[in-house]
């Protein structure tokens, strides 16, 4: 069923900005630069096992007003999860069977604005109430799917996990686990920290469902997104250009998973929290 997270969606106010701030904090260039249909415009980073598409309104059109209303009422942030997947019918029938209601296939197409090379591709959507109010695609890469580049020590090679906050674990475990299939790989209730962590893996990434135990469980409160965490193979490298590049940064520290290191960026990426995080290697 899914292989993995194709890509998570950004809002950005304003297409070339937006691009501007995240080649400066992922430390490599938009791999697609592409105008939407109905008054869109979008630009993906390609990285080791997910991309980061960020969609901004682009000129007259539906598209471009819905974009423009949303980032008026919300502001700018995260708001789409799409998995991959290597047989869409197929998933798409088992997803009946398990009560998601998806939608229709449809197929797509991207080309890029400077270049002319296209992309296609097929996805579907699933209800936002069926995944706990969370936008969620499932996607079937096709023709010009986009392979990852080499990535500098200093630069973002991966997203090491996402974080979705709910007060409904589990309407979680069922969606993420149950119907869409993703694997279990851990559930642990930690006072200290004050949460219930879920996590999932798929495609080399975790997609973490956290529980703030001062509060309520509440079935019709919808999930929503909380941050993003990018995995680096150099933090102290990655640490200093960042900080020659004007980010508002925390010390490099411990952290929670026995020999990682993290620092924080605290503000500058478009109402998005965001840690970057590496891994010792053995």
């Amino acid at each position: 069923m899914i292989t993995g997270l194709d890509h998570l969606v950004l809002l950005c106010p304003e297409i070339v900005s937006g691009v501007a701030v995240y080649e400066r904090l992922l430390g490599r260039k938009a791999d697609w630069g592409a105008e939407v249909e109905g008054g869109g415009a979008s630009a993906l980073f390609r990285l080791g096992n997910t991309s980061l598409e960020l969609l901004a309104p682009a000129g007259e059109g539906p598209l471009g007003q819905r974009l423009a209303e949303l980032i008026e009422v919300n502001g700018p942030g995260l708001t789409t999860l799409a998995f991959g997947s290597d047989g869409l019918a197929a998933d798409r029938e088992i997803f009946v069977r398990r009560g998601l209601e998806p939608g229709d296939i449809k197929s797509g197409q991207s080309r890029h604005a400077e270049t002319g090379a296209e992309r296609r591709w097929q996805s579907l959507r699933l209800p936002d109430e069926k995944a706990g109010g969370i936008k969620v695609f499932v996607v079937e890469p096709g023709e010009g799917a986009l392979a990852p580049a080499p990535a500098a020590a200093d630069a973002v090679h991966g997203l090491d996990h996402a974080v979705v906050n709910t007060a409904a674990p589990d309407r979680a475990l069922a969606f993420y686990g149950a119907k869409l299939g993703l694997r279990l790989a851990m559930d642990r209730t930690n006072p200290d920290w004050g949460v219930r962590l879920i996590f999932f893996r798929t495609g080399g990434l975790t997609i973490e469902i956290a529980r703030r135990l001062s509060e309520p469980e509440d079935t019709g409160r919808p999930d929503t997104f909380w941050g993003l965490t990018w995995a680096v193979k150099d933090i102290e490298a990655a640490h200093k250009r960042l900080t020659d590049s004007g980010f508002d940064i925390s010390e490099i520290r411990k952290g929670r998973k026995p020999g990682s290191r993290v620092f924080t960026i605290r503000n500058g990426t478009m109402n998005v929290p965001t840690l970057f995080i590496a891994h010792e290697t053995v």
